[in-house]
């Protein structure tokens, strides 16, 4: 495998599992620095540890990315560890599923806390840091911005709303050498998508198949190596870019 990142340094949120732990691990094997960020204690520090086994240096951090000081303490500690920050990936992220007359204000506001005021807060703490080291920030959406997804409401506003919030920052900063790219994930398989991610109890089969990969889901790894794509100079000249990793769900 290529080692793109040598030298570099790169913070992961949601690290504790799935795209986030994968992409961590990617990182790592292509020889980061790795600054794991979850609310899963227990959980991102085996990712941490699985990084340091790779062969590079990793953290574990405990946070809670919808909280502003904890978010801004996460990137500042990384920086304090690591001596600089060249690429940020916001993978952190809830999905629950509701009847949308049945959704209740508080779940709608944690759900966009975490996938899109977290998304924020983090590229807002980790913006001078990767000015200085004209770094690049990936972005984690979902084929859910780009189409209809039947019973959840709040997950697809929140992610649309990252799609919106990275095309805001490529443009805004681009002249100084900044890029922000995003990727969105389908039919992966991941404990967030597993078991149905409390569907309720009556849905409409068919529009649960609307959501469904062409051939079949696949693991996140496949969405980590595209992020590691757009992190590196292979994706120099790409920016205010969104990339579906759906094996062909929306197409």
């Amino acid at each position: 495998m290529t080692r793109r990142f040598e030298d570099k340094v790169a913070l992961v949120t949601g690290a504790a599992s799935g795209i986030g732990r994968a992409t961590s691990l990617r990182f790592a094997q292509e020889g980061a620095k790795v600054w794991c960020a979850d609310l899963q204690a227990e959980q991102v520090e085996i990712t941490a540890k699985s990084a340091t086994e790779i062969g590079t240096e990793a953290e574990a951090r405990v946070c809670d990315v919808g909280d502003p000081r904890d978010a801004a303490a996460c990137v500042q500690a990384c920086v304090d560890r690591f001596g600089r920050l060249d690429v940020l990936c916001n993978v952190a992220g809830i999905l629950r599923f509701d009847y949308f007359h049945e959704l209740e204000l508080e779940d709608w506001n944690r759900v966009l806390a975490v996938n899109l005021t977290g998304t924020f807060l983090m590229c807002r703490a980790a913006l001078p840091h990767l000015l200085e080291s004209g770094g690049n920030i990936v972005n984690t959406s979902s084929t859910s911005a780009l189409a209809g997804l039947a019973y959840g409401a709040a997950y697809g506003a929140s992610k649309a709303g990252v799609l919106a919030l990275t095309h805001s920052l490529a443009v805004e900063y681009a002249g100084q050498g900044l890029r922000a790219n995003a990727v969105c994930p389908g039919s992966i398989l991941t404990p967030m998508t597993s078991g149905g991610a409390g569907l309720p109890a009556k849905v409409d089969p068919k529009l649960i198949r609307r959501a469904m990969a062409l051939d079949k889901p696949r693991g996140p790894e496949t969405v980590a190596g595209v992020i590691a794509m757009l992190a590196s100079e292979d994706g120099a000249h790409i920016n205010g870019e969104q990339i579906r990793v759906d094996g062909g769900t929306l197409s």
